[in-house]
């Protein structure tokens, strides 16, 4: 079992195609490799820091500072499908604020953390918000990898 999150070899093809929520993910899929063209996609599997076991489609390696301890590897863009909802984590900063706190109010019928935004459905985004999230993203953070 692991312990933490890490980037493992499966398919991410493969996993979305096995996911229940099937058609959001792959749309969801779909709309960030548009966003984000040509970068990286790659499965995460581990604990996240809540305790929970998680299954993550990771787009763009970095470099993420840790309140404590050395930098780790994460992505930029991660998209998973939980119980009851979608959650598409978003780790880049502008001024000081995770930009998906920046943007909670544009972006439809959806709840914000730190970097996440959760929701049930593709259709409570307002996809032209999310895009011009996510197009940001990739802008204030260079490849790493």
């Amino acid at each position: 079992m692991l312990h933490y999150m890490e980037r493992v070899s499966e398919d991410v093809d493969e996993f979305l195609r096995r996911a229940t929520r099937t058609n959001d993910l792959v749309r969801l899929d779909e709309i960030i490799q548009e966003a984000l063209p040509g970068e990286e996609r790659a499965l995460w599997r581990g604990r996240m820091w809540g305790g929970t076991e998680q299954a993550i489609v990771g787009y763009r390696s970095i470099s993420q500072p840790r309140p404590r301890g050395d930098d780790v590897e994460w992505f930029l863009v991660g998209l998973a499908e939980q119980k009851r909802h979608l959650s598409v984590y978003v780790n880049a900063v502008e001024e000081g604020v995770y930009l998906v706190q920046s943007r909670t109010s544009r972006l439809g019928r959806v709840k914000v953390g730190a970097a996440a935004v959760t929701f049930r459905s593709v259709t409570d985004l307002h996809l032209p918000e999310f895009r011009s999230l996510l197009i940001r993203a990739g802008q204030l953070n260079t490849r790493t990898r």
